[in-house]
């Protein structure tokens, strides 16, 4: 399944929807595609209570699924939401 050059194949179909299982995740999810400005991995510890290698694991089942980019700089980490595999993903499960 594509959408403007996204192509969804059965096992990120798969990956994005075991990542979107965990209610901790998808809450982080949310909060990084709310935001004009992602949210730092502090932020998101602090929002849902979760330790930091709890957030770090989390953030990383999200980025294998292709939901979200993390681009490191030196400690720093930037986060994005990729709104476009999130509706290649909604387009997908559309046609179920």
């Amino acid at each position: 399944m594509s959408l403007h050059g996204i192509k969804i194949s059965e096992q990120q179909l798969c990956l994005i929807s075991k990542a979107l299982a965990d209610p901790k995740r998808f809450e982080m999810l949310q909060q990084i595609g709310a935001s004009e400005n992602a949210p730092t991995c502090s932020c998101l510890r602090e929002s849902t209570g979760l330790a930091a290698a709890t957030v770090s694991h989390h953030l990383k089942e999200l980025e294998s699924a292709g939901l979200i980019q993390i681009e490191r700089m030196g400690k720093f980490a930037h986060i994005s939401f990729r709104r476009d595999v999130w509706n290649a993903y909604l387009k997908q499960l559309s046609t179920l």
